[in-house]
């Protein structure tokens, strides 16, 4: 396999998507090709694109992007059906003598493509018992479960995402170990050619700066993009519609919140989810941080 396979990573908010065009530019400015593979699980979803931050094509630049619009909003992008395409994507990058560029913060989604990374098994039948059990007990019934069978992976996963501890309860009932939330213990590369670069920026900076990302979202029309992918069946996936942001829209939408209370629990989960990635992140061996804002990607190319 030939060309080399970059990785930007980080919490939402730290600057990937300008990090990933600059670094293209870099490359494309010493005579090598580069494109752009996203890793956001949100950004593969078509309509989905203020409430995600995604570029337009204009803020693009003329790099090609792989992997964004990807999906219908009443459609499931599990991390299993993403892996083999966003390496497909890579594979397709270096066959036309270029470099690959995943940039995205999801961090089962990035840890997918880059590393070794085998998935459990599924069973059917014994998914559609579990979602039954979900929906009668509630996501915390089901994650007390969890943290009784498998307490590392119990502590990993988020509260209140249910079908990822429905997941991981199905392959402990398979007998298998899951990969839960978690990195594999020793976490070999996919491509020898791999070098990750992990934006990092001051928490309370970082927080300040998300709080406003997210008004800037409502003033922007997130309410307005929000309605219209309802009209497109948005409350009909099970991914898409419980999206941070989409699914706090969506309940301004019904009435059951106020605008003001739909981006105030829109900022505080922002927030936690950017704790999470940051976590899980800091795990990645060998990731070199780079200050959001401060990073030259001519010197990362020449060095």
């Amino acid at each position: 396999m030939t060309g080399r396979v970059w990785a930007v990573v980080g919490a939402t908010g730290t600057g990937k998507s300008e990090l990933a065009l600059q670094l293209a530019e870099a490359l494309r400015d010493r005579g090598s090709r580069a494109e752009i593979v996203n890793a956001d699980a949100m950004q593969l979803y078509r309509g989905m694109d203020i409430g995600t931050a995604k570029l337009s094509i204009a803020e693009r630049r003329g790099i090609p992007h792989h992997l964004l619009d990807a999906r219908d909003v009443t459609e499931e992008a599990a991390v299993a059906w993403y892996q083999p395409l966003a390496r497909e994507a890579i594979r397709g990058i270096h066959a036309r003598g270029g470099d690959a560029i995943l940039v995205g913060g999801s961090g089962l989604y990035v840890s997918s493509v880059i590393f070794d990374f085998r998935f459990p098994p599924r069973d059917a039948a014994v998914r559609a018992r579990l979602e039954r059990e979900l929906d009668e007990l509630g996501a915390g019934a089901m994650l007390a479960r969890l943290q009784q069978q498998d307490p590392a992976t119990a502590e990993r996963i988020d509260p209140k995402n249910g079908r990822r501890i429905v997941r991981a309860l199905e392959v402990l009932e398979q007998g298998g170990a899951t990969h839960g939330a978690a990195l594999p213990e020793k976490p070999e590369l996919w491509h020898p050619e791999t070098r990750i670069l992990g934006m990092h920026m001051e928490r309370e900076t970082l927080v300040e700066r998300l709080d406003r990302r997210v008004e800037r979202m409502w003033a922007q029309g997130m309410l307005d993009e929000v309605a219209g992918l309802r009209d497109a069946g948005l409350e009909r996936g099970a991914t898409a519609s419980r999206a941070i942001g989409y699914a706090q829209a969506l309940a301004q939408l019904t009435g059951r919140v106020t605008e003001q209370q739909a981006i105030a629990e829109t900022q505080a989960l922002t927030r936690r989810y950017a704790r999470r990635q940051v976590s899980w992140f800091k795990r990645y061996p060998d990731i070199e941080w780079l200050e959001a804002g401060a990073v030259a990607p001519v010197g990362l190319v020449d060095g």
